[in-house]
């Protein structure tokens, strides 16, 4: 995961936002005195929440884990 200063990313806004979303590079923004961010295409955010929601159920989680060891 690249991480970047909100100056940096400033200077190369367009080229982050390609990379994150043609590579799929997740990348980091930080700001002096503030929480980083992080920048994530639309497709990986609804990617990571379609698998937090099938693995909030214990028991979806095993039957998940269970077909990945086959």
């Amino acid at each position: 995961m690249k991480t970047l200063s909100f100056t940096d990313f400033c200077n190369q806004d367009a080229a982050v936002l390609d990379d994150v979303v043609t590579n799929h590079a997740e990348t980091v923004i930080t700001r002096a005195g503030h929480e980083p961010v992080v920048i994530v295409s639309l497709s990986g955010y609804q990617s990571l929440r379609e698998t937090a929601e099938l693995l909030r159920s214990p028991a979806n989680a095993r039957h998940l884990l269970d077909a990945t060891e086959r």
